[in-house]
């Protein structure tokens, strides 16, 4: 009965995989939410001399390297998260999970504590440009060997463990949020600030590497026991049984072209929510303006609030929600087209007061409506990914879903890389 029903005390095992979730997307988060203090560093001088009046007749009165900042930065994750994803899926066999999980975190950590040391450090804007770009290269590249590998472990354990995770990286943008949200509340000069600010990241990551290093790994050996029991078993009663070529139905050697057969409409719909998400968030939304043109406090905080920490509240909230309720089925219909349905947001939130813009006409001017797009937006991104992501490994056989999550995770990923190349246009049209 141990065996065949692991018990996970004090669910140790499911908060561990929360907090590893949570170092999965914090990096980006923390990066994605520091936009203020980056495109502060890449003012050019010409710009920062000119006086009021002129900015105003300017229009777009930003430098070409801060303009772009968002829609480069996008790419520079993305393409990096969707290469290194599908490594990961063909060759996590070949690495072993332990330099996979613990390499990636610490390397993601020096990343980080560099940052920190660069915050002091003055440095040209093309410089700082190069140099960020890179530093988003790397801990993207080796954030998607992390979420591989943390998906394919979720994909042997029960369905409720792949809820943890992607829990974990919701609550990874809300963090970041309210730790730029409370920098900005401290008064501090914006270099100070983000000092105080990526020294936070580098505590939340040491803290997810000691998480995996107290990881319960009986918990996990004692799921593979158990697949590879009831493997055994079937065999058993596949030679006590009818024909002795059916004990070659199980082969140990999986094939991930017929995994993906098994999966191809949830693995397809992941990657059309992200496609949908980052196509808009944040190339687009972070550039909305606030309605109340004298509107003071509230105009500092109108990004940091109603975009970054209400996007990634309601994100949160919706992956968590599949911890209580798993509705449509993963049979039903209602999910792949609900997923298609989230297309609109993409002409919605370019319709909205969107600045710097050239081409499209504003119709939704007030706050409010601005905000009522986000919940939504953001709850159905956070909800229908999560159904996607704990249906696709369960679609499979026991032996085959590992293999099943990391292809789940290469597929998520490709929505995110395919979202960034349709920011730009996106954004070109506005």
């Amino acid at each position: 009965m141990s065996v065949s029903s692991p018990k996970d005390k004090y669910l140790a095992v499911w908060l561990i995989f929360f907090m590893l979730g949570l170092g999965t997307l914090l990096p980006w988060n923390f990066f994605m939410t520091a936009t203020a203090y980056f495109t502060s560093r890449l003012k050019e001088p010409s710009l920062v001399d000119r006086s009021a009046n002129q900015t105003e007749a300017a229009g777009d009165s930003r430098g070409v390297l801060e303009a772009k900042f968002n829609n480069v930065m996008t790419l520079c994750a993305m393409l990096p998260l969707l290469l290194c994803t599908c490594l990961t899926s063909f060759l996590h066999s070949l690495i072993p999970q332990r330099l996979r999980v613990m390499g990636s975190l610490v390397i993601i950590m020096l990343v980080f504590i560099v940052t920190v040391i660069l915050v002091r450090v003055p440095m040209e804007p093309l410089s700082f440009f190069s140099v960020t770009m890179v530093k988003i290269i790397i801990i993207n590249s080796f954030g998607a060997v992390l979420q591989g590998s943390l998906f394919g472990m979720a994909g042997l354990l029960p369905a409720s463990y792949t809820t943890p995770i992607m829990s974990g990286q919701g609550l990874a943008g809300t963090f970041a949020a309210l730790a730029m949200i409370c920098a900005i509340a401290s008064g501090s000069e914006l270099n100070d600030a983000a000092f105080g600010y990526f020294i936070t990241a580098c505590g939340v990551i040491f803290l997810s590497i000691l998480s995996y290093i107290m990881l319960p790994k009986m918990f996990y050996q004692q799921r593979k026991r158990r697949t590879e029991e009831e493997q055994n078993t079937v065999s058993l009663k596949q030679k006590d049984g009818k024909d002795p070529a059916d004990d070659q139905t199980r082969p140990q050697k999986v094939s991930m072209l017929k995994i993906f057969q098994k999966i191809w409409l949830l693995a397809l719909s992941v990657c059309f929510t992200f496609t949908v998400t980052i196509g808009t968030f944040p190339a687009v939304t972070a550039d909305t303006r606030s309605s109340l043109a004298d509107g003071g406090s509230w105009e500092l905080y109108f990004i940091p609030v109603s975009c970054f920490l209400l996007f990634n509240l309601c994100d949160w909230s919706g992956r968590s929600l599949t911890a209580f309720c798993m509705w449509p089925d993963k049979d039903s219909l209602i999910l792949p087209v609900s997923i298609a349905c989230r297309v609109v947001f993409i002409p919605l939130f370019m319709l909205c007061n969107v600045h710097p813009r050239h081409h499209l006409p504003v119709y939704f001017y007030h706050d409010g409506i601005f905000i009522a797009f986000m919940v939504v937006f953001a709850f159905s991104n956070g909800y229908l990914a999560s159904l996607c992501m704990c249906y696709g490994p369960k679609n499979v056989l026991p032996h085959e879903a590992e293999t099943a999550g990391a292809i789940m995770a290469f597929f998520l990923s490709l929505g995110l890389a395919l979202g960034a190349g349709l920011s730009f246009l996106v954004r070109a049209l506005v």
